[in-house]
Order: C-alpha cells, then sequence, then structure tokens
C-alpha cells in the first residue's frame, strides 16, 4: 500500500536523524510487532512502569505485562497520597518506562506536554531505559507543528477522555486556558538523548493513540 510504503521511508528519514540525537530508534509495519518490539526490548524479571498512554493500550502492553514475569509499578494502585508517594520513588528507580509522545518531528525530535508532569519527569531522568511507541500520525514537520498538533489535535480529546471541565473539551480546539482540570502545565522538547540509548523509540505505521 502507498501510506504503509511512505511511512516505511519516513520513518527511515527519522531513525537516521535519531542517531545523532542518542535515541535508538526502530520501525514496524504494526502495532502487533509493536508489542513484539517493546516486550524484546525488556528483561523478563526487571521492574516496569508507564505513563499514561493510549498507544501501549491500543498495541495491547498492559494485559502482556500483567500476564508477564516482570515486577509492575502501576501508580493507579495507590490509594493515598502517601502511597502515592513512596510508589512514585520506586518508579524512578525502575529498568523499563513504557510511554508514548505527543509528537515527533521529522529531526527526531520529541514534544510533549503534561499537566502533572510525571510521565516527563521519568522521561528525561529516572528510570534506567524509557521505550517510547508512536503512531506515524504523530510525525510533524518540527516543534512549532508538533506544539500545536499536541494542543488542538491530542489534548482535547484526552480531556474528554479524562472527564475533564476544560474548554477545549467542549469546543475541540485549545483556548489555552488556566482551568483546574487544565491538562497542560508543562512543555517539554527532547532534542537528543544525555546517556546514549536509553531512550528507545518504536515508529508504527498505524495511527495510533491522540
Amino acid at each position: 500500500m502507498p501510506k504503509k510504503t511512505f511511512y516505511e521511508n519516513q520513518a527511515k528519514t527519522i531513525i537516521k536523524n535519531m542517531e545523532k540525537r542518542n535515541f535508538e530508534g526502530y520501525y514496524v509495519s504494526t502495532a502487533a510487532e509493536a508489542k513484539q518490539k517493546v516486550f524484546a526490548l525488556m528483561e523478563p524479571g526487571s521492574s516496569v512502569s508507564w505513563g499514561g498512554s493510549m498507544t501501549m493500550a491500543e498495541i495491547g502492553v498492559f494485559e502482556e505485562l500483567e500476564a508477564g514475569n516482570y515486577t509492575l509499578l502501576d501508580r493507579t494502585k495507590a490509594g493515598t497520597p502517601e502511597e502515592a508517594r513512596a510508589l512514585y520513588a520506586k518508579i524512578v528507580m525502575a529498568d523499563y518506562y513504557l510511554m508514548s509522545t505527543n509528537a515527533i518531528t521529522l529531526e527526531g525530535e520529541l514534544i510533549n506536554i503534561d499537566g502533572n508532569g510525571n510521565r516527563l519527569a521519568c522521561l528525561m531522568q529516572g528510570p534506567k531505559n524509557v521505550i517510547i511507541a508512536v503512531g506515524m500520525n504523530k510525525v510533524v514537520p518540527d516543534v512549532r507543528s508538533g506544539y500545536l498538533r499536541v494542543k488542538n489535535t491530542a489534548s482535547p480529546p484526552n480531556c474528554v477522555r479524562l472527564n475533564r471541565k476544560t474548554p477545549c473539551a467542549v469546543t475541540g480546539e485549545c483556548e489555552d486556558c488556566y482551568s483546574p482540570d487544565c491538562i497542560c502545565s508543562h512543555t517539554v522538547v527532547t532534542r537528543r538523548c544525555g546517556i546514549p540509548g536509553r531512550i528507545k523509540i518504536i515508529l508504527v505505521g498505524e495511527e495510533l493513540g491522540y
């Protein structure tokens, strides 16, 4: 199919650009292959945590994690703020942290916006390895386009999914709000990986996530 060929060619360009950024890049054609690649990159018996990721959910990673031989650090299991804080101290020392990215440029830069920042904190520092799965629908020409994609394409449906009372959940477009339910508190552009190979990015030739 022409679109699949386009995705593959585009991914080659991005992965080549990732090399100078110390990212470890891969391309797979399908979500099923993406799931296989995620687990191929992890050692059984390791500790694993994750950020809120519709992409990882869509490719079926979480069901297999539950059935596998891993120590799972699930932040949603914390019952109190104290438990959440104690669990987060373990998450930042995890062997693997799983997430997606809100956008990725043709040059290989990652653009992400978070509400609380826990996902971005782990992307930047802490876990030994970060594995990112991202659909080719999230590829953008440059950082500015990535920022606009997150604000107008990713954040509004995420606010609907999370039942957030924000203007974008109603209008479908970013209104640069300061709502108590706003999920756009922290904006991070990751232009390189300080530790070569720590961040592993799996480009997937399908439309995944928001």
